[in-house]
């Protein structure tokens, strides 16, 4: 008995760095994820997304491998996202529970499964949390909109949020290989169907889902206020041009009154 802890620590980590850091036993590796097994019972997996989870590693261990790997990672967050779920192994049924998951036996693969799950769920932690700020920051400006006629952000400051957006959209576009099925899964019918009650408990097909709402939520609202910023920037352009005309029309009545 155990628990799976997961730690998102950074927006993406050097794969190639970490593979030369870290020196425990390499169980599995490709260029988005390294397994490692780090003593007769722990593992160590950490993926390419800045996401590190581990199954019976002591908590000064923990603090270790986080210290290893942060001068490998960019846009180190602060205040890690974490979620844990408690493994129990030999157990005389598998199956999956709220906060619990019963395996028959310590086959490796199936703990690979578990944490490359609790990981997947701590991914979708901070896109919710991202996509969340996202949100209430177009509302807020849709509520202004609302009460003023008018919007109360423009230019750069536009243009900034559309980047921002389109920055956060493209990061979980990069990531969505987490929420695929595992090459393991298709190999063994037991693993698949620990895949499939792993992906119910976390919920991660509605929350993944929830996100991508959010974002499209987001874009046609960012789209609207492209719309009505351009529709007052050719509003201006036309006035410009007609009173530039004006000009011109009494510059050519005055002379020739001259």
């Amino acid at each position: 008995m155990g628990f799976v802890k997961a730690y998102q620590i950074a927006s993406s980590l050097s794969i190639r760095e970490c593979k030369s850091k870290i020196l425990y036993q390499l169980v599995f590796s490709d260029s988005n994820e390294l397994f490692y097994r780090s003593n007769e019972r722990g593992f160590v997996y950490i993926f390419q997304y800045g996401l590190i989870a581990f199954y019976e590693v002591s908590d000064n261990e923990i603090n270790n491998v986080l210290q290893q790997v942060k001068p490998f990672a960019r846009n180190v967050i602060d205040e890690p996202f974490f979620d844990s779920i408690e493994l129990v192994l030999n157990h005389t049924e598998e199956k999956v529970a709220f906060e619990h998951v019963f395996l028959l036996d310590s086959d490796v693969e199936a703990i690979r499964l578990v944490m490359l799950h609790t990981s997947q769920s701590v991914a979708l932690d901070r896109f919710d949390a991202i996509t969340e700020d996202l949100l209430t920051s177009t509302n807020s400006h849709t509520s202004y909109l609302e009460q003023n006629g008018k919007l109360d952000i423009r230019g750069n400051k536009l243009k900034r949020f559309i980047g921002r957006t389109l920055n956060v959209k493209n990061l979980i576009a990069e990531n969505l290989y987490i929420f695929d099925s595992p090459d393991m899964v298709w190999e063994s019918e037991r693993l698949n169907s620990l895949n499939q009650q792993l992906k119910q408990t976390f919920d991660l097909k509605d929350r993944h889902r929830y996100i991508h709402d959010r974002i499209a939520i987001v874009k046609d609202n960012l789209e609207l206020f492209k719309d009505i910023m351009d529709h007052k920037e050719s509003s201006r352009l036309e006035w410009i041009i007609i009173i530039l005309i004006l000009v011109e029309v009494l510059d050519h009545f005055i002379v020739r009154l001259i």
